[in-house]
């Protein structure tokens, strides 16, 4: 394989096998190798000057900038993000949003943040933000009116999730991207969920998309890292202040990233294949108030997920009917194939108690239409089990908490 260039029109699967697999990378091997280094060589002090005026990808200058493990990834992420001029890689995350923001926002500018995003971003915004000099506004993605009357002449991002952790409502990103444009701010997307195999999120308006590589690119639950990928122009900026803070990802970890990566597609259909059959299964379950998955009929925002979305994820949650937290943490802890840990996205399944309303500035929880006294609530990261397996070990947790 010579170059990527062929790859443009293929499908996802086809991508992802070929992706950031250069011949200058690769070699005669199939994988690219790991590139450990800190120190880039020159031939002679004519080329160590001219080293800092070509800052690109495949150009050896420093190991801050990479080399062709982090290069190889780099490339695969772009080649699957539709609309994407480059991606930028973080060792985290957290960090991937943190090195966006810092990028998009100087003392005393607004940002507008969806109130149902990740935790850690939240905190970003009343913390690290808040400390900085920039205001952080929480706004309910599902009402349009109300969020662009958020908007003012300081305002410079919105930061969007979809779905929305925890409560996993999918709004309209679409909309809410083109609102941002037309006030002069940059709309951001993390798009850990779907990732861009199941929501082409620049395709669809959004200025910045950015993922957990932790989650599902890594696919093994040993692997931390972010990305962001952008058009030229926010691209150009990203690299800059990215460069600027000395954020850098080890080549053993890209390597990482990438093996992940060449399945990634497979994972995700039968992760989402078993998620969907466990999720229909406990809504028909008279303990289970409420199931909260993008892809059941009838979940909020559903309507948005069938028209923009082309696939998804085994990431959902669902809240007990009545019953108290600890009645709740009895069936987490009955559970014997779902660990108990953060992150998800992994082969193997989770599970996690939630309490979105502590992390809730203007949406309510339990989520609309909802009783209130149903408001204790389990994430399910759904893995690579047999589905049938998964849901004979939800059944007789279900029972031993009943029991109790």
């Amino acid at each position: 394989m010579s170059d990527t260039t062929g790859l443009k029109n293929k499908a996802h699967a086809t991508r992802l096998v070929g992706a950031g697999r250069r011949r200058e990378w690769t070699g005669a091997v199939v994988n690219p190798p790991v590139w450990r280094a800190s120190t880039h060589l020159y031939d002679s002090t004519k080329d160590l000057a001219e080293g800092p005026r070509r800052n690109e990808d495949g150009r050896f200058f420093y190991g801050r900038r990479g080399a062709p493990t982090q290069w190889a990834l780099c490339d695969a992420l772009t080649e699957i993000e539709p609309g994407a001029a480059g991606t930028v890689l973080y060792p985290s995350g957290v960090a991937a949003i943190a090195g966006v923001l810092l990028t998009l926002l100087r003392p005393g500018d607004v940002l507008l943040m969806t109130d149902n995003a990740y935790d850690p971003s939240r905190a970003m915004g009343k913390g690290l933000l808040h400390d900085l000099g920039v205001e952080t506004r929480f706004f309910d993605p599902l009402d349009l009116p109300a969020y662009e009357a958020l908007f003012c002449e300081k305002t410079r991002a919105v930061l969007l999730e979809a779905p929305g952790s925890l409560s996993m409502e999918v709004c309209d990103v679409p909309a809410l991207a083109r609102i941002a444009r037309e006030k002069g701010a940059v709309s951001v997307l993390d798009n850990t969920w779907a990732s861009p195999l199941g929501f082409a999120a620049l395709e669809k308006g959004v200025d910045v998309t950015l993922m957990a590589l932790t989650k599902h690119v890594g696919g093994h639950s040993d692997l931390m890292m972010g990305s962001a990928s952008a058009g030229p122009e926010l691209y150009a900026k990203l690299r800059q202040r990215a460069q600027q803070l000395g954020t850098v990802v080890s080549p053993d970890d890209a390597s990482l990233a990438l093996r992940g990566l060449r399945t990634l597609n497979l994972r995700l259909r039968q992760e989402t294949a078993s998620a969907l059959a466990i999720a229909e299964w406990l809504s028909k379950r008279p303990e289970i108030a409420q199931v909260l998955c993008p892809m059941l009929p009838g979940s909020t925002g559903h309507e948005f997920w069938k028209r923009d979305f082309t696939g998804g994820c085994g990431l959902f949650s669902f809240t007990f009917r009545g019953g108290d937290g600890a009645s709740r943490n009895r069936f987490i802890d009955a559970l014997e194939l779902f660990g108990i840990g953060y992150s998800w996205g992994g082969y193997e399944s989770l599970a996690l108690p939630i309490e979105p309303a502590h992390y809730r500035t203007c949406m309510a929880w339990p989520p609309r239409g909802g009783d209130p006294q149903d408001c204790h609530g389990v994430r399910l990261s759904i893995g690579l089990e047999d589905p049938d397996d998964l849901i004979a070990d939800i059944e007789q947790a279900l029972a031993r908490m009943q029991g109790s």
